[in-house]
């Protein structure tokens, strides 16, 4: 009797350990998205301190396409969507759920870097590229660092697709399923943010 006590208390507080490295390892991740914050918002500032410095090339009135550009916000947005459903489905244990709606997300993350290399390409190709003014070239570091992490985190996807074929839901994937949540939903409302200030107000 004596035993058994001892191995549910030692269980319990197996149990209550591990809740307490998840919670911390999800704290840590937001400290990381704060300084990644920071990293973005002085990216953001130099596009506005160089925004004007065309050199006599081109502004942003003359090689935003915006409708792509409208097309590549709607994937991301939607795969936004698609990621909460994954998460949905983990706290409903539902692993093949899980995985349906990361590669679901995966797809539409490939599908928005595809057209960002395609508009990367395709300005370079017309002689606009980011050494052809201060302004391209604030303008291809901060779309290009968003759409560098937008690239680790479709890396990340593929790790946890793997991670849930071999090992399922588990208290190991757990946590770096929601820390990958914070990751990809904070790049949406970056993206938003280069949406409204560069492509919107760069048409304007």
């Amino acid at each position: 009797m004596a035993t058994d006590t001892l191995s549910n208390h030692e269980g319990h507080a197996h149990e209550h350990d591990h809740h307490d490295t998840a919670g911390t390892k999800v704290f840590g991740f937001w400290v990381y998205l704060m300084s990644d914050l920071v990293i973005f918002g002085s990216l953001f500032a130099t596009y506005a301190v160089l925004l004007r410095g065309t050199a006599g090339g081109p502004s942003g009135a003359d090689i935003f396409d915006l409708p792509l550009i409208l097309i590549n916000t709607f994937l991301l947005l939607v795969s936004s969507f698609t990621y909460g459903m994954a998460v949905l489905s983990m706290n409903a244990n539902r692993v093949n759920q899980v995985k349906a709606w990361l590669a679901a997300t995966f797809l539409l993350g490939a599908g928005f870097i595809g057209l960002e290399l395609y508009e990367f390409h395709h300005l370079i190709h017309l002689g606009f590229g980011p050494d052809r003014s201060a302004f391209l070239s604030a303008f291809f570091t901060l779309v290009g660092t968003h759409g560098l992490h937008v690239t680790f985190g479709l890396i990340w996807i593929l790790v946890m697709l793997v991670q849930l074929q071999t090992k399922g839901l588990t208290d190991m994937t757990r946590p770096r399923i929601m820390c990958l949540s914070l990751f990809w939903h904070f790049l949406d409302i970056v993206w938003i943010c280069v949406f409204s200030f560069v492509y919107l107000m760069g048409v304007l």
